[in-house]
């Protein structure tokens, strides 16, 4: 048995929180449980109306909010261990990656905020926590992101080819794993569910594109996507990193989406993703045998197989095939940067996130024991 650790995450889809109860040994992990917990329902629309317009946040706004935030981790953990039947004095500590409601790493003054209150969460559960994982490798010049490729480079490297971990949130990241022949590289590719939920959130009033079947009743329209694609985050060399800050429905409207049928905009943001993605893998990650999906666009089956198009020749299937179900990598990555903090152990990898220098990431949340 090794030791114990919770992951707690939520993207940029604002719904809820995946928590993950992981037992990490030397050189592999076991998830012994999971749990999604929702956001209340008014809690998530204040999420999302401060996301999508930063000016109606005030100082008061964002400290309930992170208040709130911090509650709803907290359940989410205590609710785990319920399940799980677990004892919390078995756990070693919490790594809470907290609610993006900011991510700046390219201003002159760059931070990227994460909100819920790591006191809420260590004091009522009990656990030691750790939290604000992107604010030491920012410090170090870095981009604060992403941060898993360090996670995946521990669990998945195990192979002399080259292959690529790829998360589909609400923006794509890429993990380049060159089997051994040089550092591990990664970064941010660009949108991959963001603007399709924001853009079927305001024609048809749903979170999000249920496996893809509305894109699929639409056509691609090659000159909106060849506008779309001449943005030039897609051309930027690599450290990168983006969020809905950039890629949102203000940005659609620029590219002048008015003009055209809503179905057919949201089939080409499907190959919008696709294709940036595969554009990304072709140039940085030459020689690519395998393409390991996680995230929650591994449900979308059109915009699988549109990435799997995209990838002809490239192997495309979910991390499951590599022993770790794709919908819990996130949060077991968190749990295992938590058991980086505790020891004293660097989290970042300065040739994805472009720091000066390797540093442990997060501050640790105690409670007496």
């Amino acid at each position: 048995m090794g030791d114990i650790y919770i992951g707690l995450i939520s993207g940029t889809s604002m719904d809820g929180i995946d928590a993950a109860l992981v037992n990490i040994e030397e050189s592999s992990l076991d998830v012994l449980q999971t749990h999604q917990h929702d956001y209340p329902a008014e809690l998530r629309r204040r999420l999302s109306a401060a996301k999508l317009d930063a000016s109606i946040r005030s100082f008061d706004d964002v400290a309930d909010l992170h208040q709130q935030v911090g509650e709803c981790f907290r359940d989410a953990a205590n609710e785990l261990l319920r399940i799980a039947g677990h004892d919390k004095s078995a756990v070693t500590a919490i790594g809470s990656h907290g609610q993006t409601i900011r991510h700046e790493p390219n201003i002159d003054d760059p931070y990227s905020l994460q909100i819920g209150d790591a006191n809420i969460i260590a004091s009522g559960t009990g656990i030691t926590t750790i939290a604000d994982f992107r604010s030491a490798d920012i410090a170090s010049g870095g981009q604060g992101a992403p941060l898993a490729p360090a996670f995946h480079e521990w669990l998945f490297d195990k192979d002399t080819s080259t292959r690529v971990v790829l998360n589909l949130g609400g923006i794509a990241n890429i993990t380049i794993l060159h089997g051994g022949s040089a550092p591990v590289t990664g970064f941010d590719t660009g949108p991959a569910s963001t603007l399709m939920d924001a853009w079927i959130a305001r024609h048809r009033n749903e979170p999000f594109d249920r496996d893809g079947l509305w894109a699929a009743q639409g056509s691609v329209n090659a000159d909106l996507l060849a506008k779309l694609l001449a943005d030039s985050y897609f051309a930027a060399p690599p450290p990168k990193s983006t969020g809905f800050e950039y890629f949102n429905l203000e940005w659609l409207d620029a590219a002048g989406v008015a003009a055209y049928d809503p179905v057919d905009v949201q089939a080409t943001l499907s190959e919008l993703t696709a294709v940036s993605v595969a554009e990304a893998v072709t140039e940085h990650a030459r020689g690519t045998s395998d393409l390991f999906v996680c995230g929650g666009g591994v449900h979308n089956s059109e915009l699988m197989r549109r990435l799997g198009a995209a990838l002809n020749g490239t192997q495309v299937r979910s991390t499951a095939s590599v022993g770790l179900d794709p919908d819990w990598v996130e949060a077991a990555a968190f749990a295992w940067l938590a058991m980086r903090s505790t020891n004293g152990l660097p989290g970042n990898l300065p040739s994805v996130t472009g720091a000066s220098r390797s540093v442990v990431l997060g501050s640790i949340f105690s409670v007496a024991r």
